[in-house]
């Protein structure tokens, strides 16, 4: 940028911090955390992130308090990312990210999800996916009927932008809950709009 005078300002300063992109891809799972923490905080749901299942074989102890995890290993496939309570309704789903602005790669979810959110609904739960679409700042909650019902009717390796924006809800950004997903599982408990 030119400024009067002649003087030239830099884009960037030697002092300005490099760039951090160890959280990016988290921001989902960031966001329903803290959706999911102030649900619990006014006593709305109990619904939280399962933890990975793993086994550890080897830990350094280097003091007696800061113990260090050399070697794990998964101890079986995780079923999805979220499970809880919500007005009596057992709620189980599945949170995926994609930067591609066209469609959302199955190839995101493996087949043991799949059968696991199935499984659920069979069961009376309610089970769904949240997808956003981060390059185009979208988030779609998917019920588990609308997806295999995609899976069934097509082959294709991705499901389009256009399926979720006819066939899923919209997930609106809040300040308190970043992600409001309870006002579609309030439509689905209630077989509204479905």
């Amino acid at each position: 940028m030119n400024y009067p005078n002649g003087i030239k300002k830099e884009n960037s300063s030697p002092h300005t911090p490099p760039v951090n992109y160890k959280n990016r891809g988290m921001t989902l799972e960031n966001e329903l955390n803290l959706s999911n923490e102030y649900y619990r905080d006014i006593d709305k749901a109990y619904i939280y992130k399962k933890p990975t299942p793993i086994k550890i074989t080897k830990v350094d102890y280097p003091s007696r308090d800061k113990a260090i995890i050399k070697e794990a290993f998964f101890t079986v496939p995780s079923t999805t990312d979220y499970n809880g309570l919500y007005k009596g309704k057992y709620i189980d789903f599945e949170a995926k990210e994609t930067k591609s602005h066209t469609s959302f790669s199955l190839s995101n979810i493996h087949p043991h999800q799949v059968t696991h959110l199935k499984n659920i609904h069979n069961h009376q739960g309610i089970a769904f996916l949240i997808v956003r679409f981060t390059s185009l700042n979208e988030t779609y909650l998917l019920t588990i009927d609308k997806f295999t019902s995609f899976i069934n009717s097509s082959n294709s390796k991705s499901i389009p932008i256009s399926y979720f924006r006819e066939n899923a809800y919209i997930l609106s950004d809040s300040y308190r809950p970043r992600i409001d997903y309870l006002k579609v599982v309030d439509i689905l408990i209630g077989g509204k709009n479905e």
